[in-house]
């Protein structure tokens, strides 16, 4: 088994097919995009292959160690990188052909008007140390 994280991106990816952000759907939709989150981890979780998911607001900074007893430096109040993270899942899988197969599941979340958004998902391993 190999832990691989699906990452969800506010920006950054090429542009969904439902390029509808997420502050303009209905409520109902949200409600719907989030039921699809939590039936997908549901089904992992029985089959073993869920480790866990998040998701984060679009609001961040950076921040910087700035040496020996001075304040961390922040840069911010929002993060700026093209490739903010909008959130993870987790998931511990037999090969790689699975990580992709479930991230493309996960990319047909309903987002506006119900239909699938066909978000891109970066699949990254886990970075493993040599034995």
């Amino acid at each position: 088994m190999a832990k691989y994280v699906l990452l969800k991106h506010y920006r950054g990816a090429p542009a969904s097919v439902n390029d509808v952000p997420m502050d303009q759907w209905a409520p109902e939709e949200v409600t719907a995009h989030v039921q699809y989150m939590n039936d997908f981890a549901a089904r992992l979780k029985k089959t073993g292959e869920f480790v866990d998911s998040l998701a984060l607001a679009p609001e961040g900074a950076w921040v910087r160690y700035d040496g020996e007893g001075r304040p961390p430096l922040v840069d911010g109040p929002f993060a700026e990188a093209k490739d903010l993270v909008a959130g993870w899942t987790i998931i511990d899988v037999d090969s790689r052909e699975r990580a992709v197969e479930l991230a493309g599941e996960l990319s047909a979340a309903p987002g506006a008007g119900g239909k699938p958004i066909h978000e891109w998902l970066e699949v990254r391993p886990f970075l493993t140390t040599p034995h």
